[in-house]
C-alpha cells in the first residue's frame, strides 16, 4: 500500500567554476529501490543555484510526473542534499541572503506546498550522495564533450 511507502529523493548540484558550468541531479528510491533518477545540464550557474535547483527540479517532477507515488497522502518525504547551507536554509534554521537563492528557495516552498506529502530536507555527506553526484558529473561532462567537438 502506497501510504506506508518510504520516499526517498537524493539531490545534487554542482559548478565547475563558480559560477561556471552547471548541472543537477536527483534520485528517487520508494522502500529503498530506486523508481526515478534524472541528471540536466542547467548553464552557467554557482554552485549553490545548482544545489538549489536540483531541489527544486526533483519536486517538479514528483509533483508534474509522479503522481500515483503520493496520491492522496500526507507521506513524509526526505529529500537528501550534501549541502548543510542549502539544508539549513530551506528548513528555516538560517537565512538566506542572496536574491537568487531567496527566489528559488520560494519556488521550493511553493511546489512542495502543493503536494500530497511532508517535504523534509536531511543533511548527508557527499559519500551517501553517490548516486545523485554522478548524475551531475555525468551531465557536466556530456555538456563539455559536446562543446569541445562542436
Amino acid at each position: 500500500m502506497i501510504s506506508s511507502s518510504l520516499i526517498e529523493i537524493f539531490t545534487d548540484g554542482g559548478a565547475r567554476g563558480n559560477p561556471g558550468p552547471a548541472a543537477t541531479g536527483f534520485v528517487v528510491k520508494k522502500n529503498g529501490a530506486v523508481v526515478h533518477q534524472h541528471g540536466e545540464f542547467i548553464g552557467e550557474a554557482t554552485n549553490n543555484v545548482a544545489e538549489y535547483t536540483a531541489v527544486l527540479k526533483a519536486l517538479n517532477w514528483l509533483k508534474n510526473d509522479a503522481k500515483s507515488l503520493i496520491t492522496n497522502h500526507r507521506l513524509p518525504i526526505t529529500l537528501y542534499l550534501d549541502s548543510k547551507l542549502v539544508v539549513e536554509q530551506l528548513s528555516g534554521r538560517w537565512r538566506i541572503k542572496k536574491n537568487r537563492l531567496q527566489t528559488l528557495a520560494w519556488q521550493i516552498k511553493k511546489t512542495a506546498g502543493e503536494l500530497p506529502a511532508k517535504i523534509s530536507y536531511q543533511y548527508i555527506p557527499r559519500a551517501q550522495n553517490r548516486l545523485a553526484d554522478a548524475l551531475v558529473n555525468a551531465s557536466l561532462d556530456e555538456y563539455i564533450e559536446f562543446a569541445f567537438i562542436n
